[in-house]
């Protein structure tokens, strides 16, 4: 439980919030049509870690966000229990979106990997999500050398290949570049995503992670708007919480500026705020999603009322 002096500066967070939204946000006669989800990973959802996901969707569902996204691992799991529609049914939380993570450096695990991304693809179908996240996985750490410039024909045959058979699913697909993964830098992602088949493959940026290694992400997301379909939506300041990333408005990410690039480009992509769950973190995972939607409240953004929530959940 956070300290005294801890909930004071969340108090006074959420009231920097306001003063910071009423300057930088957009105008204020606009509407606003991105409807705002959550991921679960806040609240240390990962494929082995299911027995998070309802206190996530909990929380999620009170503070009125639109829908959720997990590990389609996480998915299977409690589909295998047969208690997944049940869950979903008791919060009347929407599933949005899955977060898969394949291999697209070796040809030779090309074919194993597009079966599991199917897999992973039908349960997020399965329990009507609309989008399926593909990180380029492989820990270019342990790849002596990794030069970005040798293995990018085959970063791009494998998304290719990887958002043909999703697209066939029914579901849209993205390219999520992340910290230390094969696409990471501002290079990198332009590199990757002016060559790949956009038919299949569009661009779900975390612009967070962006701005973490050393992009301007408002300029990107401008760059790729039209096809820039799903996001995580958070902020970096680089302290010492959160994987060096904060909620919305205490950081350096150009927030209104990349929300006012998509209400003008394409104001149906999924937008899915994110923090990187944290030890010892000054917030809870609960009060960090509380102070992203007070930011997004003072830009404009409106969100479901808790009452849809079932009684006693």
């Amino acid at each position: 439980m956070p300290s005294d002096v801890t909930r004071r500066s969340f108090s006074k967070t959420i009231a920097a919030c306001l003063g910071a939204a009423a300057i930088t946000g957009l105008p204020a006669a606009a509407q606003r049509r991105l409807r705002i989800g959550h991921t679960c990973i806040t609240w240390g959802t990962f494929p082995n870690a299911s027995k998070t996901l309802e206190p996530a969707l909990a929380d999620i569902a009170r503070l009125g966000y639109s829908g959720f996204e997990t590990f389609p691992q996480v998915l299977e799991d409690w589909d295998a229990r047969g208690e997944l529609s049940a869950l979903i049914e008791r919060y009347h939380l929407p599933l949005v979106a899955g977060y898969c993570f394949p291999n697209v450096l070796d040809p030779g695990e090309r074919k194993s990997a597009l079966a599991e991304v199917v897999r992973l693809g039908t349960i997020v179908k399965k329990y009507g999500g609309n989008y399926l996240v593909i990180q380029a996985h492989n820990s270019v750490r342990k790849i002596p050398n990794y030069d970005f410039r040798e293995h990018r024909a085959n970063i791009v045959a494998s998304l290719n290949e990887y958002g043909k058979a999703v697209t066939d699913l029914g579901l849209g697909v993205g390219l999520h570049q992340h910290t230390g993964t094969a696409v990471d830098t501002q290079d990198q992602v332009y590199a990757v995503m002016e060559a790949v088949d956009t038919r299949y493959m569009k661009f779900a940026p975390d612009v967070g992670q962006l701005q973490k290694a050393g992009a301007d992400a408002a300029k990107v997301v401008h760059d790729f708007r039209e096809i820039t379909t799903h996001m995580h939506l958070k902020d970096w300041s680089g302290w010492d919480h959160f994987g060096g990333y904060c909620p919305l408005g205490e950081g350096k990410v150009d927030i209104p500026a990349i929300l006012n690039t998509l209400e003008e480009a394409n104001p149906g992509a999924n937008i899915m705020i994110e923090l990187d769950p944290s030890r010892e973190a000054p917030y809870t995972p609960l009060e960090t999603a509380e102070i992203s939607r007070k930011y997004l409240e003072n830009l404009g953004y409106t969100f479901r009322a808790p009452a849809t929530i079932q009684k006693g959940a």
